[in-house]
């Protein structure tokens, strides 16, 4: 019978865990949020968030919100010997914040840890090549984002960044438009969307500003979208989040409909930020 007991108290308890579990990481998140935001921090994101004083107040009370939600959920990890600062995660975790603005708050749900590299750091890439043969080679990154729970950045990068915001190119803004995609676990530039019915307008748009990308690249064209947006849908829809955060007007002009596409996503108008 006290055995008997025992597992149905256990069985109960998980039970309890599954239930209570969402709720009390709303309340844990919530207090997070009310906490005072240091001014050192505040002035880390206006240095590498050039856009936050044009942010309105709800909006820039938001993005503290998330920020510390965000340092209190994610492991930082300094790689090929750096030791990672105050500066960096506030810095890191303001720009990637800048994506969940709208509200969705996921906190970019399937990730853990992000490791960050001085600058350029080199990986082994393996690649099938043909029917049976693999290549393997040396490949300098600056950046990448993992299904599983990792986020990879090089530090120099990010402050070279922070320096040309409207160039269109934001490693931050880019791996964590990865992370947005790969919630479903996978990567093919189709993140989670609120509506079924959303689903359809968004593979239209996407594709047809995919398929002007690569025939502009494949013709030397010049284009506010980085040529890399050509690669595949998921670095296409990544290019896209970075060129619609940094160079909003330019993209507004050049592609209208996708640019509207991601304004009712991210639910954001940076066009009026700049």
């Amino acid at each position: 019978m006290d055995r008997a007991i025992g597992v149905f108290g256990a069985i109960a308890l998980v039970i309890a865990g599954i239930l209570l579990g969402p709720r009390l990481r709303q309340w844990r998140r919530d207090r997070l949020k009310r906490r005072p935001f240091p001014q050192l921090w505040e002035a880390l994101v206006e240095q590498y968030v050039p856009v936050y004083p044009r942010l309105t107040p709800l909006e820039r009370q938001r993005l503290r919100g998330l920020i510390q939600v965000f340092l209190a959920e994610k492991q930082f990890i300094g790689c090929g010997g750096l030791t990672v600062t105050l500066e960096m995660r506030v810095a890191i975790a303001a720009i990637a914040c800048l994506l969940l603005l709208n509200g969705r708050e996921s906190y970019f749900s399937r990730l853990r840890s992000i490791l960050v590299y001085p600058d350029v750091y080199v990986v082994q890439e393996t690649k099938a090549t043909a029917p049976h043969i693999v290549e393997e080679r040396q490949v300098a990154r600056l950046g990448e984002s993992w299904s599983r729970d990792q986020v990879v950045l090089a530090w120099a990068q990010i402050q070279r960044d922070r320096a040309n915001w409207r160039d269109g190119h934001n490693v931050v803004l880019h791996e964590f438009a990865h992370q947005l995609d790969q919630e479903d676990g996978e990567a093919e530039g189709v993140p989670f969307l609120k509506n079924r019915a959303d689903y359809q307008t968004w593979a239209q748009v996407m594709a047809a500003g995919y398929e002007k990308l690569c025939r502009d690249v494949g013709r030397g064209a010049k284009t506010v979208l980085n040529s890399y947006g050509a690669t595949n849908p998921a670095e296409f829809f990544a290019v896209a989040t970075e060129t619609f955060f940094e160079k909003p007007r330019q993209l507004q002009k050049r592609y209208p409909e996708l640019y509207e596409q991601l304004r009712r996503y991210y639910q954001l108008d940076p066009s009026a930020w700049v």
